[in-house]
């Protein structure tokens, strides 16, 4: 007995899934980037502390010299930014687990923006102090407003979303 191609079985498909989003956001998935994040920004920023201190230490003209005083106050405040916003994503993920029920769009929106300033703060006085202009940053200055506004929308979001912490602790069902 042969058979035809019209009698054999179709073979069976999987439904399609619906894609991903770029970043997941469950809790878990938010705290373990921020923590990472966190971690390694902490590092690279204070790996450039180091630099800057070595090139003030060996009195190195390129960087100490009248004419580089924009340059120096750029990589400065790169260094301290950086710093400072890689122990705000640290503060974010123990934020994180500590709001169960802190609404997921709120919670996507502050970590989103508190990507985006973690990078563009400190890139943009960074890029900065590269090229200077007769005394005047570069145009990687231009991405530092853009930073500061985003961390604005990620601090007001994680404060907002306070508002889910309770006093027991709990998932927000109270104890009796």
């Amino acid at each position: 007995m042969s058979t035809s191609p019209a009698s054999k079985p179709l073979p069976k498909t999987e439904p399609r899934s619906v894609p991903q989003p770029r970043l997941p956001q469950d809790a878990f998935a938010v705290t373990s980037r921020h923590l990472k994040f966190g971690w390694w920004s902490l590092l690279i920023f204070l790996t450039l502390g180091l630099v800057l201190e070595t090139l003030h230490g060996f009195k190195v003209s390129a960087y100490l010299n009248l004419s580089n005083e924009t340059r120096r106050l750029m990589w400065t405040l790169a260094h301290a930014h950086g710093t400072l916003l890689a122990l705000v994503h640290l503060g974010f993920a123990f934020t994180v687990r500590i709001l169960p029920e802190w609404s997921p769009k709120s919670r996507s929106i502050a970590s989103v923006c508190l990507l985006g300033s973690g990078i563009l703060m400190p890139a943009g006085f960074f890029l900065g102090g590269v090229f200077v202009y007769s005394g005047d940053p570069g145009l990687g200055i231009l991405l530092v407003p853009f930073g500061g506004a985003m961390l604005f929308v990620g601090v007001f979001q994680t404060a907002r979303g306070l508002r889910t912490l309770n006093r027991d602790g709990d998932d927000g069902r109270r104890r009796k």
